[in-house]
């Protein structure tokens, strides 16, 4: 890239339980408790309230997803930490995709 940016962001997200992914990824799509928002590499700095909702994230071409529920997400420009209170694995109540 001209730009100087990096083609991928490093991904991890966390229950209380135990790691729910960790990966370096083109883009993540947050349910924040505003609306869902995209996240590119060399994103600004954002703290961000985490709703119930779908992570989204494009790794190696393909996109994976999976349900999240509360918690937060602290963005760089080099990576996206999600610590969530609950995943599709953890309660499942929540496994209806």
């Amino acid at each position: 890239m001209s730009d100087g940016l990096p083609a991928t962001i490093h991904l991890k997200v966390v229950t209380p339980r135990r790691l729910l992914a960790e990966a370096d990824v083109e883009a993540v799509f947050l349910p924040t408790l505003e609306g869902q928002i995209g996240v590119l590499p060399g994103h600004r700095p954002l703290f961000v309230g985490i709703g119930k909702g779908k992570l989204i994230y494009r790794e190696g071409g393909s996109e994976e997803s999976f349900a999240i529920r509360g918690g937060y997400a602290q963005v760089q420009p080099e990576k996206v930490v999600v610590m969530t209170e609950v995943g599709e694995d953890d309660d499942s109540g929540d496994a209806a995709a």
